[in-house]
């Protein structure tokens, strides 16, 4: 079984061309570290009493909402890798905000797909951005021009979502993840 090689010669990070966010209006945020992800989602049930029963009946109410956490990992190997960072972080940003529609009220922010192999599912899944987190850490190396630091991590969680007529089930989730 053969691992995926992280660099190229000369020390350039691989694109992982199949682990990125696409995010409306910006394009991909393709990863260049595997990120660290989770996934989560639950199930709602409702206690019915019964009379003479000894403990009360279980029944389904409803599903919560698929909640998928993702660490990205920034590091900067050359020069255009910091530009690249920053405008990558600021897309990443720009997905929790309204869209300007141009004079009138705002609309919500943009509907995201994130994929990541068939980690989460062996297709795209559409999310929204519920919110992100950045701390520049001063442990690393800061770019002397822009203040921006070699390495940062950006903590974002996203809730996935469907169309009313494209709900998963228990069987689509078993055979494609999503």
């Amino acid at each position: 079984m053969a691992g995926i090689k992280a660099t190229i010669p000369g020390g350039k990070l691989i694109e992982l061309d199949q682990c990125y966010v696409d995010i409306p209006a910006y394009g991909k945020v393709i990863m260049r570290v595997l990120p660290e992800i989770g996934d989560s989602k639950s199930a709602s049930y409702n206690d019915e009493p019964i009379m003479g029963r000894a403990f009360p009946l279980k029944t389904y109410s409803h599903s919560e909402n698929r909640s998928v956490s993702m660490t990205i990992h920034f590091i900067t190997i050359t020069k255009s890798d910091i530009d690249e960072n920053k405008r990558a972080l600021r897309a990443l940003e720009s997905a929790v905000y309204p869209r300007d529609q141009g004079g009138g009220p705002f609309i919500p922010p943009p509907i995201c797909k994130i994929k990541c192999g068939k980690t989460l599912a062996d297709d795209e899944l559409c999310v929204v951005l519920r919110s992100y987190s950045v701390k520049f850490s001063t442990d690393s190396v800061w770019d002397e021009e822009q203040y921006i630091p070699y390495n940062f991590d950006v903590e974002t969680t996203w809730e996935v979502v469907y169309r009313s007529s494209n709900l998963p089930g228990q069987d689509r989730i078993l055979s494609t993840g999503g």
